[in-house]
């Protein structure tokens, strides 16, 4: 699995839009806090990297799930988080639900032309007072003739300053928590939609995060997303491809993390000898090492589980190991070998530092670890 000549060509692919489209430019978008979704969007779909196992007739290229987690392995070479973490919310987060579920009409009007990279998608779930308790949303929707009318807040939405549709949960009834919940396509040009201030983060800067408002936004039944009430399970099952990419995601970028302190520790002094001539450290780097290549391991084999039955219940035990895993390793192994680099690793302008501060929120976007633990 995931070693075919299919699979490699994909990730050369991958691996050469990195290089060319996104590297060069890193560095100026973390420092702009925000980077050009539109235009690298359409670069991707213009590549067929945005519908990789999306149905072929709304421009995907139906594969298993096993290029999924290639394409998301490969984009672990950005030299940041944020971008991977946008791009992953386009293919991973905000279109599962509307690719498997959504009416023939709702994918042809938003599916395709998201995954031709013509349109910015975002996911709409956490709220100021609802992050990983899901069942906490308090966004509403009541029905007006033949439309939907929604209020509410939407907190840590990614992508939000500038996506053309959000993926909104909402309340649709006063039924239980988990049988009252719909998801719902919400064009962001919509009146009453208001895109609050990019929100200031600790870390992930090239990604764009926005708080945002809906005062009695109108539009059509036909935007839900399969059928009322179904929005909590639906939801909870695009939490598990969010999951698996994001602990995809951070496989070769935490590699990137230890072989950049293994060179750089080889060419470090310090009392006449290099600092990887320590054992310590050259063993803490080895032993960093087989953890990412054990976390590989578990995401491979949940990636093939989720081929295979992705409403298995095996398959949310797993995702959320992986994530668990992936989101306590990142804070390992950037810890680790920030304290290698000594004072550069703590200049705010190292990839080290930058690291550190990208890959904390994995444990706790996607619902934080103490939630997966449950």
């Amino acid at each position: 699995m995931l070693n075919s000549s299919e699979h490699a060509d994909l990730r050369n692919t991958v691996a050469r839009f990195v290089d060319q489209e996104i590297n060069p430019h890193v560095d100026q978008w973390e420092a702009d806090k925000i980077f050009p979704a539109q235009e690298v969007f359409k670069k991707l779909g213009d590549l067929g990297l945005l519908g990789i196992c999306k149905p072929v007739e709304y421009g995907g290229s139906g594969l298993d799930y096993s290029y999924a987690i290639a394409f998301a392995e490969e984009l672990g070479r950005i030299h940041c988080g944020g971008i991977p973490m946008a791009i992953g919310v386009q293919t991973d987060m905000a279109t599962p639900a509307l690719a498997r579920f959504g009416s023939d009409q709702l994918r042809r009007e938003f599916l395709a032309p998201s995954i031709a990279g013509d349109l910015v998608a975002s996911i709409g779930v956490s709220e100021p007072g609802a992050g990983s308790d899901v069942a906490g949303v308090k966004t509403t929707a009541r029905k007006d003739g033949g439309d939907y009318i929604i209020n509410g807040t939407k907190m840590w939405i990614t992508n939000g300053m500038q996506s053309d549709w959000i993926c909104l949960l909402t309340n649709t009834s006063n039924d239980l928590p988990h049988k009252n919940k719909s998801l719902i396509v919400v064009p962001m040009d919509t009146k009453g939609v208001v895109r609050t201030k990019k929100i200031d983060k600790l870390g992930m800067w090239s990604s764009d995060t926005a708080q945002i408002f809906f005062d009695e936004v109108r539009v059509p039944q036909r935007y839900l997303v399969g059928h009322e009430g179904a929005g909590f399970q639906m939801q909870m099952q695009q939490f598990q491809e969010e999951r698996m990419f994001g602990a995809a995601m951070g496989l070769k970028a935490l590699e990137y993390a230890v072989q950049s302190t293994i060179a750089y520790t080889k060419e470090r002094k310090a009392f006449g000898a290099a600092l990887l001539d320590n054992q310590v450290i050259h063993f803490r780097l080895a032993e960093l090492q087989t953890e990412i290549e054990l976390l590989r391991a578990l995401v491979y084999r949940t990636a093939e589980m989720y081929g295979a039955n992705p409403d298995s219940k095996e398959v949310v035990k797993l995702a959320s190991m992986c994530k668990l895993k992936a989101g306590r390793l990142a804070r390992e192994v950037t810890d680790s070998c920030l304290q290698y680099w000594g004072g550069m690793g703590y200049a705010w302008e190292s990839h080290i530092s930058r690291f550190y501060r990208d890959f904390r929120l994995a444990s706790i976007g996607g619902g934080a670890d103490e939630v997966v633990l449950r």
